[in-house]
């Protein structure tokens, strides 16, 4: 503890050390928030101000957008002035911030996956006790289970960072403060604590995702006997998801299932699951989601929007 007060502060390295490269990144890096800002909010505003609402699936997309806005927010703006920054700093205790609240509105994120994964399940393969199951209580006492779900996973990774000894180097290989480039700059043996972070974010990650494969190999079970048209319409709504969790959890396996060491590969890595998918995810969900296309259109368009109903 008395090592660590000789750290104020880190310095981030971000994603190049070349201007050129940083300028073209500032360029594309701004371009994608103002994206997933628009796309997000979109999508929130859209189902929110519509009958969608009320479908349980829609709930958990607005949610889903809200936890995307919230979790880029954490890393992108900060990583956008640093693009520009002569000296890319963060403060001791900002860094534990951003580790605290990246991980806190990640972890909400698979959560919320999942619950919409069982909604999914319970509206293909129990669809007579759809209305039974899936009520607005229970959809709210799911939304506040993944609240709680992401503060224990992200206060396990900060207690494991915040209370290390750091005491120099102070530079972080990375455009954002994590669990292992903090464990790289201690001055103690972290062998140990990088087993609990695979245990807390890699076997999470992982569990969740074996649960969702399964849920989803039983619906494909499930719709074999299904009309075409059915099925094709169950598919589509199922693809949407799988395609918005393949986003998310792969790059989340490459980093956080494997020893406590940082790759070179891991920035690049990082951007998708903090910068890509969720400026990815109101498309996947829009683009082929006749019932939200209609909703813009009635909303942001309400003339072409009565033109279709009539």
């Amino acid at each position: 503890m008395e090592n660590r007060n000789n750290i104020t502060e880190f310095i981030l390295l971000g994603l190049s050390q070349k201007k050129e490269i940083e300028v073209l990144c500032f360029l594309l890096l701004l371009l994608c928030y103002i994206a997933i800002l628009m796309g997000n909010l979109l999508v929130m505003i859209s189902i929110n101000r519509s009958q969608l609402i009320n479908q349980p699936m829609y709930f958990f997309l607005s949610y889903l957008s809200l936890s995307d806005l919230c979790y880029t927010s954490t890393v992108t703006p900060k990583l956008i002035t640093d693009l520009l920054a002569v000296k890319k700093t963060i403060s001791f205790s900002g860094c534990m911030t951003q580790l605290f609240t990246m991980h806190f509105f990640g972890g909400i994120e698979v959560f919320i996956l999942t619950g919409m994964a069982y909604d999914r399940y319970v509206a293909i393969c129990k669809p007579l006790c759809y209305t039974v199951i899936m009520t607005r209580q229970n959809c709210h006492i799911m939304i506040a289970a993944s609240c709680a779900g992401g503060f224990l996973h992200s206060f396990g990774q900060f207690l494991l960072a915040v209370f290390l000894p750091y005491c120099g180097p102070n530079e972080i290989d990375h455009y954002f403060c994590d669990v292992y480039p903090l464990l790289k700059l201690a001055c103690t043996d972290t062998s140990r604590i990088g087993l609990l972070v695979i245990a807390n974010s890699g076997l999470m990650g992982l569990v969740t995702f074996v649960v969702l494969l399964i849920s989803y190999a039983v619906i494909l079970y499930t719709v074999r006997s299904y009309s075409i048209e059915n099925r094709c319409k169950a598919l589509s709504t199922c693809s949407s998801h799988v395609t918005v969790v393949v986003l998310f959890f792969a790059p989340l396996f490459f980093i956080y299932i494997r020893p406590a060491t940082t790759l070179p590969e891991d920035k690049v890595f990082a951007l998708f699951y903090t910068i890509i998918a969720p400026m990815l995810n109101p498309l996947i969900y829009t683009l082929r989601n006749m019932e939200m296309k209609s909703a813009i259109k009635k909303l942001w368009c309400p003339i072409t929007g009565r033109e279709e109903m009539n």
